[in-house]
């Protein structure tokens, strides 16, 4: 059975206010002639399809076209969409039912009354088995593994077997994603891979941007990564994995395919940071017609930057580039942790973060039961907002 795994395609995303359509399309047509080119067997995209779960009808448009056309340029190909973090799990099951005609198949939540609906045959092919994000403690003890044990007694002819999640697993690189560390990545807790079950050939992994095998598990886990870049900090390779398993117990063998972003994400400089007229002098040198996003990196001591922004505009006008941010930093002895924060910092931290970091100008205990309740307070949100 021949796989392409593709997660995290953010559909709809904004960039400091610079809607990205056109590079979204340019994305999903990649990903189409991939599809051409390669004939899978199946297409699975593991979660966060959506960066909202309140997609525009435009952006949703989008995403159902390039389904369809997906399926044209490989009709015999199964289509298996999960439900990110991100995504209405509930939205993603509306369609179910006129999906099938293209043979799309669409899991938004988890079917504790029926889990074989999480189980998707491939004819002659193999099986797959998806399961989308779900907070935790919704997860019915031992799930996973239910789920590979029903496939193993339905899999008579020792086919290959694929399951898909979106999660965050122990040990993987989390480079990219702002406020993570090594027990939670955007909002979700990590899970060690023993929890997520023995059965399966290959594991497709959504949620981390990165792309990268899990260590430890004989390369038959995997972060596909976001094929299109979300945040400046994502300074890798994107790209979808065609996966190829010959049978029940083989190893996978992986291609991966670059997926090329017609207005890259660049940072001057490309690493570390610089003064401001450093920066400015980086600025000044781009390329007149060179179409990117910019942010600028800067390092400064004891002065206030004032009308920064304004400024790197005034320098890019006539250039094909979009001035997104002037990111400033101050050496670790100067920088003073308790600082106003910027609407934009705001934004990127987690919610358990902030009321942390509340707790501590209080002088208040925030004991392990306190974030437990908190955790649970967010994920009962989260589902609201999912449905």
């Amino acid at each position: 059975m021949k796989i392409l795994h593709t997660s995290d395609w953010h559909l709809g995303h904004v960039l400091y206010n610079y809607e990205r359509t056109a590079e979204q399309k340019s994305m999903l047509n990649q990903i189409k002639e991939i599809i051409k080119n390669e004939q899978p067997d199946a297409m699975v995209l593991c979660g966060d399809v959506y960066h909202t779960s309140q997609p525009s009808s435009t952006v949703q448009t989008m995403f159902t076209d390039a389904i369809v056309a997906m399926h044209e340029a490989c009709p015999t190909m199964t289509i298996v969409i999960t439900a990110g973090n991100h995504d209405s799990g509930t939205k993603h099951e509306i369609f179910q039912t006129p999906w099938r005609a293209f043979n799309v198949h669409s899991i938004g939540n988890i079917d504790k009354n029926n889990p074989e609906s999480h189980i998707i045959e491939v004819p002659g092919k193999g099986f797959i088995v998806a399961v989308p994000y779900a907070y935790e403690r919704t997860i019915p003890d031992g799930f996973f593994q239910q789920l590979l044990d029903k496939v193993e007694e339905r899999n008579t002819n020792g086919l290959p077997v694929v399951m898909m999640a979106h999660t965050t697993v122990q040990g993987c690189n989390f480079t990219g994603h702002d406020n993570a560390s090594e027990t939670t990545v955007g909002g979700i807790d990590s899970m060690p891979h023993e929890a997520l079950g023995i059965g399966y050939d290959y594991l497709a992994l959504g949620h981390i941007h990165h792309a990268q095998f899990i260590h430890g598990t004989d390369h038959r886990m995997r972060y596909s990564g976001t094929p299109l870049a979300v945040s400046f900090d994502e300074t890798f390779n994107h790209s979808v994995s065609i996966v190829e398993l010959n049978k029940h117990g083989d190893a996978p063998k992986l291609t991966e395919i670059t997926i090329e972003n017609p207005r890259p994400l660049v940072n001057l400089p490309a690493q570390g940071t610089a003064s401001w007229d450093e920066a400015k002098a980086l600025l000044k040198e781009l390329p007149d017609d060179l179409p990117a996003y910019v942010r600028l990196n800067v390092e400064i001591k004891n002065k206030v930057l004032i009308g920064a922004m304004e400024e790197a505009r005034n320098i890019a006008r006539g250039k094909n580039c979009r001035v997104c941010h002037v990111n400033v930093t101050r050496p670790e002895q100067v920088r003073n942790k308790s600082r106003m924060l910027t609407v934009q910092e705001l934004k990127n931290i987690p919610p358990l973060e902030l009321v942390k970091r509340y707790a501590s100008d209080k002088k208040h205990p925030f004991d392990e039961e306190m974030e437990e309740m908190f955790k649970e307070v967010i994920a009962i949100i989260q589902q609201e907002e999912r449905k």
